[in-house]
């Protein structure tokens, strides 16, 4: 199938400002892309492109004082399948793992491994089979635990707030999930793209960017995904890292003011 991902978001500035943005598709969605992302600014800026050390690709700009809209469309070319499930991918051994997930372990700034979750996570999971059916157990207790709620989005709720408050948006579901993971030792890192209304009913609520996140098992990663909790049709990747922070769309160096945000995600 053919999905057209796009957006237009806009922010008001009283003084030009440094920006970063990670606002394109993932490189690993180059070979299928029909359509490339080509990100536009109005007003007309430069934009400096690189590539970070998680391989997402970036830019730079300086924002000037007044309003700045960024926007972007790609078509994608997706197998229109679910999310591959695969119920006997086995668990590695720590000592097995390839070095460049064990980061993936390692606590972060919204996953914190090192904090009484450790033990919360061992007696919740610790005599579930390990491998698929431990990640799976712990997608069906975050599902269940916390309450989905775009009111009660918060930027500094890291993963033992929400165990505690038990209430959050999409990332908070998957950084509560990701840091059970790494305190079970199975490498999870943070995803952010697009996800639409696909092979679903349509949600009521405005379309946003996505969460989700991956487990290291079997030798690869799988994507889960603890809010919905379920395989779902056309994920479109843009970013990943070890948690929100890494993949945030926009980090302004500077005062703004979101003015516009608009997400569209359509089968063709």
């Amino acid at each position: 199938m053919l999905i057209r991902v796009g957006y237009e978001i806009a922010f008001e500035s009283p003084q030009p400002a440094p920006m970063l943005l990670m606002l394109y598709l993932h490189p690993t969605r180059e070979l299928t892309t029909r359509q490339p992302d080509q990100l536009q600014t109005t007003p007309s800026l430069p934009v400096s492109e690189y590539y970070d050390m998680y391989g997402n690709r970036c830019g730079r700009i300086v924002a000037p004082a007044g309003r700045v809209t960024f926007r972007n469309t790609a078509v994608v070319d997706d197998s229109g399948l679910p999310d591959l499930q695969v119920p006997h991918a086995r668990q590695a051994e720590v000592q097995d793992l390839p070095h460049e997930t064990l980061t993936y372990l390692l606590a972060s700034r919204y996953c914190e491994v090192d904090s009484e979750l450790k033990d919360i996570a061992w007696q919740l999971f610790g005599k579930t089979p390990p491998g698929w059916a431990r990640v799976q157990a712990i997608c069906d207790f975050v599902h269940g635990h916390i309450q989905f709620d775009y009111m009660q989005a918060r930027a500094n709720r890291t993963a033992l707030g929400v165990y505690r408050e038990r209430v959050g948006v999409c990332r908070d579901f998957m950084h509560l999930a990701i840091t059970f993971c790494r305190n079970c030792n199975i490498p999870a890192r943070y995803c952010t793209g697009y996800l639409g209304d696909i092979g679903v009913p349509p949600s009521a609520d405005p379309m946003d960017f996505s969460a989700w996140f991956e487990a290291y098992l079997g030798g690869q990663w799988y994507a889960f995904d603890a809010r919905n909790n379920t395989p779902r049709i056309g994920r479109v990747l843009m970013a990943r890292g070890r948690d929100a922070a890494d993949v945030a769309l926009t980090t302004t160096f500077g005062v703004n003011e979101l003015k516009e945000f608009n997400v569209r995600t359509d089968e063709i």
